[in-house]
């Protein structure tokens, strides 16, 4: 049984996807990010998808964040961020908002059971038809 237990918290520190100090960010630079002023000497890509987070519900986070092509993604502890929180009317976490050139363009939102409704998969055709609606 113990074996069982130290095996499934283990799978639960895994499923969160650490991730890196360097895409966190808070009310103090949440509208440089979305707002694309580069605030972190990234690549030029004005996309940029925002994960609102909370440690409550880390099992549920979007744990395929580094598979996303053609964006930039950061992430968004609620508790850090009441501000950003509140402007975008999120309510439950994980919440994945999609922002091009500094105007948010989709949002996803957990349900009732605090799980995200889609994957990876359609956030990535959410980000090509925002990129390519933006080339015309």
């Amino acid at each position: 049984m113990r074996n069982l237990i130290l095996l499934l918290i283990s799978a639960l520190a895994h499923a969160q996807s650490d991730v890196p100090e360097k895409y966190w960010i808070d009310d103090s630079n949440f509208e440089d990010v979305v707002g694309n002023n580069n605030a972190f000497g990234d690549d030029n890509n004005d996309t940029i998808v925002v994960e609102f987070w909370a440690k409550f519900n880390e099992a549920n986070c979007f744990n395929e964040w580094k598979q996303i092509k053609d964006a930039s993604y950061y992430r968004v502890d609620i508790s850090k961020a009441p501000q950003a929180k509140k402007k975008y009317r999120v309510r439950m976490v994980p919440a994945v908002l999609v922002f091009k050139s500094g105007s948010m363009e989709k949002i996803f939102k957990a349900g009732l059971d605090l799980t995200l409704p889609v994957g990876l998969a359609e956030i990535q055709e959410t980000i090509n038809e925002i990129n390519l609606a933006s080339n015309f």
